[in-house]
Order: C-alpha cells, then sequence, then structure tokens
C-alpha cells in the first residue's frame, strides 16, 4: 500500500525509510512508461547514477546513436528518393526548388543553363543549327538521315493527332502543334539542297 505525505495528494518518497514528498518523477526503466516517486535529495542522487544506455550491446548503442543524429526520423541516400526523385540526375529533366539560390551556375539551375546553351550556340551558329535538328528530330520521333517524303508523312501523323479541332479545342494541342509546326519548318530547311 501507497503511503502519502503529510499533504494528503503527494505521496511520499519511494526510497524505504526516507519521510520527505515524492513530488518528482524518475524512470524505471528504458520504455519510460513507469516511474519513481521521489524526494528532491533522492532523484538528484537517482538521476547522477541511472544509465538509460545500460544493458544495450555496441550495435544496439550504435543504432541508438545513428538514430538520435536524425531525430529518430527515417532517412535515405541523397538524391535517391528526396521530393519524389527517384532514379538518376538527368540535365535539363531535373528540377530542383532552390530558394535561395544554392544551385546557380550548376546542372541543377534550369536559368543559367539556358544561358550557357544560348551562349555556346552564339559562339558558333552551326552547332546551334545541328542543335535544332537534334531537338526537331526527337519531337518528330524520328533518326537522322531522313527523307522529304518520310518528314511529311510523319508530320501528317502528327498533324491528326494533335490539331486542336481533333482534340476538342485544347490550348494544350494548339500548344504542341506550334511546337510541331517549327520542328517540321527547321527539318524542311535541313534537307533543302
Amino acid at each position: 500500500m501507497r503511503q502519502f505525505h503529510q499533504h494528503a495528494s503527494t505521496p511520499c518518497c519511494a526510497v524505504e525509510g526516507c519521510t520527505g514528498a515524492g513530488e518528482y518523477r524518475a524512470p524505471k526503466d528504458r520504455s519510460l512508461s513507469d516511474y519513481h516517486t521521489l524526494c528532491l535529495e533522492h532523484v538528484r542522487a537517482y538521476n547522477a547514477r541511472w544509465n538509460f544506455h545500460a544493458g544495450l550491446s555496441s550495435h544496439e548503442l550504435e543504432q541508438e546513436i545513428r538514430s538520435a543524429a536524425t531525430w529518430d526520423r527515417p532517412t535515405w541516400k541523397l538524391g535517391t528518393l528526396g521530393a519524389g526523385f527517384r532514379g538518376t540526375f538527368r540535365p535539363g529533366r531535373t528540377r530542383v526548388h532552390d530558394p535561395f539560390g544554392f544551385a546557380e551556375d550548376t546542372d541543377f539551375d534550369p536559368r543559367g543553363r539556358a544561358k550557357r546553351e544560348e551562349k555556346a550556340q552564339a559562339a558558333n551558329p552551326h552547332t546551334a543549327f545541328i542543335g535544332a535538328r537534334d531537338k526537331a528530330l526527337k519531337i518528330f520521333e524520328l533518326s537522322w538521315p531522313i527523307t522529304l517524303e518520310s518528314l511529311r508523312r510523319r508530320y501528317k501523323v502528327l498533324v491528326k493527332k494533335h490539331h486542336p479541332d481533333a482534340n476538342g479545342g485544347s490550348a494544350e494541342a494548339e500548344t504542341r502543334m506550334k511546337i510541331i509546326n517549327e520542328a517540321y519548318q527547321t527539318l524542311r530547311a535541313s534537307l533543302a539542297p
């Protein structure tokens, strides 16, 4: 039966023979679900000698340290699962939210990458033309070399598929048709004698 101190609501210290008020809680084990009630003097002595990690193997202690380093939150290798990104980094396709601008002038910076590409194209117009031709071939899903006839056939297929009238007047289809028309003009210019 539990004894209470002279104040009816405060239990006595759990240390045998102590008549102090048990106002302070001290955990009985690592689960931290059950507690001793101790007086101030005994809780100080208890805390000085109590070891939360007592009885753990070196492996368990190492796991505890690693878990505590991340505040017991799950972690994963950088660049594999964060931000919904799964797979490998692909320049130009991987998007990173960078509100502080840490990625400036890196492959993660889309504006910086576009500026570098513009500078490279301005320095060598022939390279710019080849880059535009390659982009156009990618849009048409063709590979070089091509003939004017194969280009026209593929153009007709894409127009039937992406024309705004065939897609209920969709603004997205209209944008896609503009891209197809620009790619068609680029490829026709590259085939001209």
